[in-house]
């Protein structure tokens, strides 16, 4: 059974914690989903961890649409969540509304889930907005708190129906996720939102540099590094292919 909406608000209002995990590709996806995972994330993160590029801000609605495209296939039960990538919707509420549809400002959730297309809001830090934050620092410390909270009541007013809450105090995380009636996902915003999200490049330890928020399960960079240096040497050596690996 596919994961609704609905499941993620009964969830919450039956204090049942819920995992959600960025994916990029098919092979991902499926694995994910198969392990239990109820919400794939297609960020637009895929341009620091995927594509090669310096932040967020270069990717296309084309790379997300590509990318969204393969995780929706190698899913069965996760609900798939894509994001909307830098200027696909900041031009206007029209080119918000168009580039919406492809994949499936508070103006715009509100048109948005007016016409029918669910919304999941982000606050705090938005990476497709570093450089007008001053870089990837985090928000809503001290009287910045108050700014933050009126931004996610808006949001939840407007239609969305779940919101991220990104590198913030893990207090005023809990006082945001106590106050909205809609599922509150945290990624650096303490241990008192609905749901908890990380990058699946973090998690894995694909990543050189993991941010002070995420936490490494295993070192699959080292795990890669190692089988591929043994394949290299088993062919300089002509180890392999052996019998077992070669047709008579």
């Amino acid at each position: 059974m596919t994961v609704t909406i609905h499941d993620l608000r009964s969830w919450k209002s039956a204090g049942q914690r819920w995992a959600m995990l960025t994916a990029y590709d098919f092979p991902t996806a499926q694995i994910l989903d198969r392990a239990g995972v109820p919400v794939l994330l297609v960020g637009d993160s895929v341009g620091r961890n995927v594509l090669g590029y310096a932040n967020e801000l270069p990717v296309t609605m084309e790379e997300m649409l590509h990318h969204t495209r393969a995780v929706a296939r190698g899913v069965e039960h996760a609900m798939v969540v894509g994001d909307m990538p830098f200027m696909s919707f900041q031009a206007s509420i029209e080119d918000g509304i168009r580039n919406a549809g492809r994949l499936v400002k508070f103006d715009l959730v509100h048109r948005l889930v007016d016409i029918g297309i669910p919304v999941m809001a982000h606050i705090g830090l938005t990476p497709q907005s570093v450089y007008g934050l001053g870089g990837y620092r985090v928000q809503g410390r001290g009287e910045a708190a108050a700014k933050v909270l009126d931004q996610a009541h808006a949001l939840e007013k407007a239609g969305a129906f779940s919101i991220v809450l990104e590198a913030m105090p893990a207090d005023l995380g809990a006082e945001i996720a106590t106050e909205l009636q809609i599922p509150t996902i945290g990624i650096g915003a303490g241990s008192g939102t609905d749901a908890q999200v990380l990058v699946i490049n973090d998690l894995l330890g694909l990543n050189e540099k993991v941010p002070k928020f995420a936490k490494a399960y295993t070192d699959l960079r080292q795990t890669i590094t190692t089988a591929v240096e043994r394949f290299v040497a088993d062919v300089e050596t002509g180890a392999f292919p052996d019998e077992e690996h070669t047709y008579s």
